[in-house]
Formats: structure tokens, sequence, C-alpha cells
């Protein structure tokens, strides 16, 4: 059973907010299920797009779980939903993708899992290592570097033969969540979850922050200091570009009463 979604003051957006241990029942209920699902998670910068990108705010609005991917959400939905227990008790609802994709092997049912996206080295590595956390399941993997509509084509067909209960789609944002908004119709029954660039943090290629600093909120920082060209757009620029979206959301109905 999977819990409702509650509310996140001032981003405007839902969440799921679930355990590790909670997540995996999920999955194994959807993968049961049969049907098509997605697991998606909101950050900032999801945040951003949802509230500037049609597609993307479509994708979250028909999603089965959406996971608080981000200290700065997981705050926010405690300060409204867990008050007086904020801290500890909030960031535990904190889920990245590296939270919860080596406790794969916790899911029931799970046989067939598809890895998509990375480059070649990366995506191979990342399938060796799930198959050693989910021993009893098929695990396949196809590359996702330099995505194009051929490319796009060959995994839906890729897909479509595999037949996978779970797919672990790790395109960067906003890419996999245009992907899946077009192509789910096209896709087999199946869970998918969109991972950002957790797949080359599965095969070891992008070093992992240490958890405590994902705990204490300061997982930004880790990844400012090893890949700042990739993200100080992101903590340097983009809070300031969503403090502007939900002002101009807030403002848009009294602009219209004042007409």
């Amino acid at each position: 059973m999977i819990p409702e979604r509650q509310s996140v003051p001032v981003l405007d957006v839902d969440v799921t907010p679930v355990r590790v241990n909670e997540l995996m029942n999920a999955l194994g209920g959807l993968i049961a299920g049969g049907t098509t699902a997605t697991v998606l998670g909101h950050n900032l910068h999801s945040i951003t797009l949802f509230h500037s990108r049609d597609d993307v705010r479509a994708l979250y609005r028909e999603a089965s779980i959406i996971l608080p991917d981000g200290a700065p959400v997981a705050i926010l939905w405690g300060l409204s939903h867990r008050p007086q227990r904020i801290g500890a008790e909030a960031m535990a609802y904190r889920l990245g993708s590296m939270d919860w994709i080596p406790e794969l092997g916790r899911v029931p049912g799970l046989q067939r899992v598809a890895i998509v996206g990375a480059g070649r080295q990366a995506n191979t590595t990342a399938v060796a290592r799930l198959r050693s956390i989910i021993p009893a399941a098929a695990v396949e993997g196809m590359p996702g570097e330099g995505w194009d509509a051929s490319l796009e084509e060959a995994v839906v067909q890729w897909l479509i033969a595999f037949r996978p209960q779970l797919v672990l789609l790790g395109l960067g944002m906003p890419l996999q969540e245009n992907v899946l908004h077009r192509r789910l119709n096209d896709l087999p029954p199946s869970v998918y979850c969109t991972v950002g660039g957790a797949v080359e943090q599965v095969a070891g290629v992008q070093k992992l922050a240490p958890r405590w600093l994902g705990r204490l909120g300061l997982e930004w920082a880790w990844r400012l200091a090893l890949h700042p060209g990739r993200v100080a757009y992101r903590v340097f620029v983009e809070p300031w570009k969503l403090a502007a979206l939900l002002l101009r959301r807030h403002l848009r109905p009294s602009l219209t009463e004042g007409k």
C-alpha cells in the first residue's frame, strides 16, 4: 500500500513520505499489480522544472510515488507534518536514489530489472553491481550516452522485448522526465524510476557524498567541490529562479482579482 501524498508548503508540490522499508514494500506492490507506474524524486532542481515546464509538471502530477530527494524539500515537509521532531524525523524521509537502490534485493517478487543511462562502461559496471544486490533477478542495461531519437527508439524496443518489472532511468533532468512523458504509453508495463546520475554512482564512477553530509543537508557542498561547473548554477542561481517562479505563482491570483 502506497501512503498518500502530502503537501510541501512554500514549494507548492506534493511528496510521498516513506522510509526505505516502506518504499521496498510499495515497489513490490506496484510490481505485483503489473501495470505502469512511475517513481520520481523532488529536489529544488525538479521543483524549478515542475513550475517552469509543462511536460515535467504533467509527469509529476500522474506519478505513483514522489520521494523527497533533497534536504530543503524534506525540511519544509517536516515543518508542516512533523513539527515536533523537525530535524531527524523529517530527514529520515529524505530518500535520494542511492538511499534505496542498494536495498532493491528486499523488493518482493523482483525478477527483471533494466538500467538505462550513463556511458557503456559505467552502465556495464552498474549492471554487475545490481546483479550482486539482487542475485535472484535478471539485470540488463542499455547506455544512454549520446541520447538521440535513434537511441531512444532502440531503448524503447529493447524494453519491449525484455519486459522488465523495474526500470532505473538515469538520463539526468530534465531529459529522463521528458522521455517518460513522451514515451510512457509506448513502453511495456513496468515501474519506471528516474534516478539521475545514480547509475554512475552505483558503478563507482561518480563519488558519492558521505551519508552523514546528506543527513545534515550539505550534500550540495560535496557536489559543488567535486563538480563546480556542473553544480554551481543549481546552487547559486537556480534557487533564485525558483523563488521568482513561486512568487509569480502566488501573486497571479491577486493580480487577476485586481483587474
